[in-house]
């Protein structure tokens, strides 16, 4: 239930991004948001609604409610890991609506791809989303591994009778645990790139933008 509450609050704040995207895109050439504004509050729509509404909700609320109930257990394998992946998601929630009002927010897109998400075009906002985003991550693949460990250990029926759901939480569980910690370099990558002078995506040094993309 706290990942539904969660994604109802979150899903509010997505929602008031979009209406103020659908509001500036009323009138042609209409002047509701500035452009640099337009630009971080289409990024935080988007980061919000996957992240902090999809993710918790689709996964983590229907997840932590359906799976005991069609494995005919009283809980997760792993409660506390459960505690832990939910309470963190609060913390990585509020630091990326505080990037959105810090300097001018972040207007690189929500694919975050350099060189908009530079320390040339973004300061510290930036870096509050890529914190933001890691900790997400970290959120994602606790949960991951207590759903893997859970269907796998405690269902009462042979596995060719599970139903349908506790299997696609499985394979979203798995796929989830393999390409996290690879968004999670990229995102340390860029961050190194920022404040350590690394070049992984700056081709003055030898980097290459488009291994960004590959690897988000």
């Amino acid at each position: 239930s706290f990942y539904m509450v969660f994604g109802f609050w979150a899903v509010l704040a997505g929602t008031s991004f979009s209406s103020l995207i659908r509001w500036s895109l009323y009138n042609p050439g209409a002047k509701f948001l500035d452009p640099v504004t337009y630009n971080a509050v289409v990024t935080s729509h988007a980061l919000v609604m996957i992240f902090f509404f999809v993710m918790p909700v689709m996964i983590g609320g229907f997840g932590n409610w359906l799976i005991p109930l069609m494995l005919q257990v009283a809980d997760m394998q792993f409660p506390r890991l459960n505690a832990f992946s939910f309470w963190v998601l609060p913390g990585s929630l509020y630091l990326m609506l505080m990037s959105n009002i810090v300097e001018s927010g972040v207007g690189a897109g929500w694919t975050i791809y350099p060189p908009l998400s530079t320390y040339s075009y973004h300061g510290v906002c930036m870096d509050l989303a890529i914190l933001s985003l890691h900790l997400a991550g970290i959120s994602s693949i606790f949960s991951s591994i207590n759903f893997m460990v859970t269907i796998s250990n405690m269902r009462s029926v042979g596995g060719h009778l599970l139903a349908l759901f506790p299997w696609s939480i499985k394979v979203t569980s798995f796929l989830l645990l393999t390409t996290l910690p690879v968004l999670a370099g990229g995102l340390t990558m860029l961050l190194t790139d920022r404040h350590f002078n690394t070049s992984f995506f700056d081709p003055v040094g030898g980097g290459d933008p488009v291994l960004f993309q590959h690897l988000f």
